[in-house]
Parts: C-alpha cells; sequence; structure tokens
C-alpha cells in the first residue's frame, strides 16, 4: 500500500467517523403556540329602520395573502370571544371552508363585496374536513368562536366594515 493510499483510507475512515455521529439533542423540533395578533377592527351591524345599529366590536387578524388563506386559525387552541379572523380575498365567488387542523368550534360568516353578510356556517366543528360553502358570492369571511353569531343575533343582510392596523 503506498503512503497516497494508506492516507486517503485514513481520512475516509476519520470522515465517517464524525458524519457519522449523530446527537439526539439536536434532533428535537421546537414548537411554539400561535398567538393572536391585532392588525385591525372590525364592527358588526344590522339595520334598524334602514339605521345601521352597531352589534358589537372586535378586534382581528387578517388573512389577504395566499399562505395566511390556507393557514387560517389551524393549529390554535382556542381565541378571545373578543377576536376574529377576517379573509380578504380579491373577488368576490362562492367560498368553501373547513376545519382540518382549527382545534375549537367556530362559526363562519360570509360577507359579500357590499359588506353584506350573505350566510353564517354555525359551529362548525373542529377538525372536520367537511366542505362548509357560502350561500352566495362573498369576498371576505370572518371566522369568530362557535356561539358568537347567536349571541350577537347576527343575520343575513346585516353588515360589517373594518379598518386595519
Amino acid at each position: 500500500m503506498t503512503k497516497c493510499n494508506y492516507f486517503l483510507i485514513l481520512a475516509a475512515t476519520m470522515l465517517s467517523l464524525f458524519s457519522c455521529k449523530t446527537d439526539s439533542k439536536n434532533n428535537q423540533i421546537l414548537t411554539s403556540e400561535i398567538t393572536f395578533t391585532k392588525e385591525g377592527e372590525l364592527s358588526l351591524f344590522n339595520l334598524k329602520d334602514s339605521v345601521p345599529s352597531l352589534i358589537n366590536k372586535i378586534d382581528i387578524e387578517i388573512a389577504d395573502n395566499e399562505y395566511q388563506i390556507q393557514t387560517g386559525l389551524m393549529y390554535r387552541k382556542s381565541m378571545q370571544d373578543d377576536q376574529g379572523m377576517l379573509f380578504i380575498f380579491p373577488e368576490e365567488a362562492t367560498r368553501s371552508f373547513y376545519m382540518k387542523n382549527t382545534e375549537f368550534p367556530l362559526d363562519i360568516i360570509f360577507i359579500d363585496s357590499n359588506n353584506k353578510v350573505v350566510s353564517i356556517q354555525k359551529n362548525a366543528q373542529p377538525l372536520n374536513e367537511s366542505s362548509l360553502s357560502s350561500e352566495g358570492p362573498a369576498q371576505y369571511v370572518l371566522e369568530v368562536n362557535a356561539g358568537l353569531s347567536d349571541q350577537w343575533k347576527l343575520k343575513k343582510g346585516d353588515s360589517i366594515t373594518y379598518t386595519k392596523l
């Protein structure tokens, strides 16, 4: 065996010893709970004698890009009753949502381009992958804790306004 071959075999052996070593401490996946980030405020109104009457105000997170819209409230444990997530789409269309990886029940409120409630899917169940569709074209979708739309007496034709921070 030549000196060059001996050196190559020694170098390969040393390299394999160091590269095969695993450190189980570094194989852990760290996760942190996703927390609410206030990005705007939303007001809900109903019409009484053709005059808008405030139903309630909530803080909102805004989902307005592909990743945020696809992720929504997934992987969260809960949300406060004075909070919600507003999905903003570039145009009106029939919308369908599901509860995959969403761990708490929601009311899903579909809203048209004129800020009017089109329909409400009440008490959408956690982790359910059934499609929940709007009853008409919607440009916005508001997700709040299940039961709030009943508590607020929210109905088709009521309206919203929102502001981004």
